[in-house]
């Protein structure tokens, strides 16, 4: 992967994605063909598919797919939609360009392709984020900069993941926003997420409303007792906290009382988690 990110078309990224005009084109059958296993991609838009396949339809395949041979016929490494629209059209055969690739090429590939085109739903993105990290062993700030995004933005997306997957699927199919889901993501408790966002789907309720309503069941009965006083965060709490940030590139939460607290650290993979143990271990927190 480059790490100027994804500023660059993807045929500069992967010189093999390009198809030249000496390359040997194929006509396969379509029966043959298999999508890449690693293609982040669940949910394809029907509209768009039936726009591309009036197109085939109209002036055939231009571009040809490029594919790589498998014990079971051919892989396709770009070129999905036109393969799923020329399937609508019941085609017998499609052209295709074959190319020798890895699984890390083809993984790599379809990954990055998606992320570059920006199609890809909330939690495919996250998905696909954590696959780059877990596989290529990154870090959330060097994955940050090799998909050309700020670290907040992966943090974000990677953040979605810790949902429910009844809500996960709800933000695939678009009936719940990423702003409705990063707001339920500031309740704790599961079944009261799952109950929200319900509410909101059934209530057809704005981003803002949700929050409202997650301000509301945030509010701790033990206030009262405070003489209904606000608790503010501690300047030095917080500065605490930006300090553990800068040092542990992850998310850190402090939480301090009057005789003992606690510090969250939030890490998304298992290799993450160990990142943070050697980072630790180095600097002589622990062991």
């Amino acid at each position: 992967m480059s790490n100027k990110g994804l500023g660059r078309g993807l045929g500069s990224l992967f010189p093999q994605m390009e198809v030249a005009e000496d390359d040997v084109v194929t006509e396969v059958g379509i029966d043959e063909l298999r999508p890449n296993p690693y293609q982040p991609r669940k949910h394809f838009d029907d509209e768009a598919l039936n726009e591309l396949s009036e197109s085939i339809k109209q002036h055939g395949i231009i571009q040809p797919l490029v594919v790589r041979k498998s014990i079971r016929g051919y892989e396709i490494v770009a070129g999905e939609r036109r393969f799923q629209a020329a399937k609508r059209l019941d085609l017998k055969k499609v052209p295709v360009v074959v190319r020798e690739l890895n699984d890390n090429q083809m993984m790599e590939i379809a990954l990055v392709e998606n992320l570059q085109r920006e199609d890809l739903n909330p939690i495919e993105i996250a998905h696909a984020y954590e696959k780059l990290m877990k596989h290529f062993s990154l870090t959330q700030e060097q994955l940050a900069e090799r998909v050309g995004k700020s670290r907040p933005h992966v943090t974000n997306f990677l953040r979605l993941l810790q949902l429910p997957s009844e809500i996960q699927e709800d933000v695939s199919r678009g009936t719940l926003s990423m702003g409705h889901a990063r707001a339920l993501l500031g309740v704790k408790d599961v079944e009261l997420q799952k109950k929200l966002a319900e509410k909101v789907k059934r209530e057809g309720a704005s981003v803002r409303e949700l929050e409202e309503w997650v301000q509301k069941v945030n509010q701790h009965p033990l206030k009262k007792e405070k003489n209904k006083e606000k608790v503010e965060v501690d300047p030095s709490i917080r500065r605490y906290e930006d300090l553990l940030q800068q040092l542990l590139s992850t998310p850190v939460k402090i939480k301090h009382g009057r005789r003992k607290g606690k510090i969250e650290i939030e890490y998304y993979s298992e290799r993450e988690l160990e990142r943070l143990i050697e980072l630790l271990h180095q600097d002589r927190v622990i062991g």
